[in-house]
């Protein structure tokens, strides 16, 4: 993985001047579960692309949609 994918996953982060840090940490069984969910969710992110939608729109719909489910106790 590359920092930017660390980064993105918030595995770590980046301080200007100072350095990257590891912020948490996945067990192999968590990184294997997490490959297939990744694979499911670019699979959504490429639908949502041929559907028209932007970044902006996109984050929008997740961003949304997890606040639904959250506030509903399934996420």
């Amino acid at each position: 993985m590359h920092r930017r994918e660390l980064e993105r996953d918030g595995l770590v982060a980046a301080r200007p001047g100072i350095g990257t840090f590891v912020t948490r940490t996945l067990t192999d069984s968590t990184l294997a579960a997490h490959g297939l969910l990744r694979a499911d969710l670019q699979r959504w992110l490429a639908r949502a692309r041929r559907a028209g939608l932007d970044d902006e729109s996109i984050e929008a719909l997740f961003t949304t949609t997890f606040r639904s489910a959250a506030a509903q106790d399934i996420a």
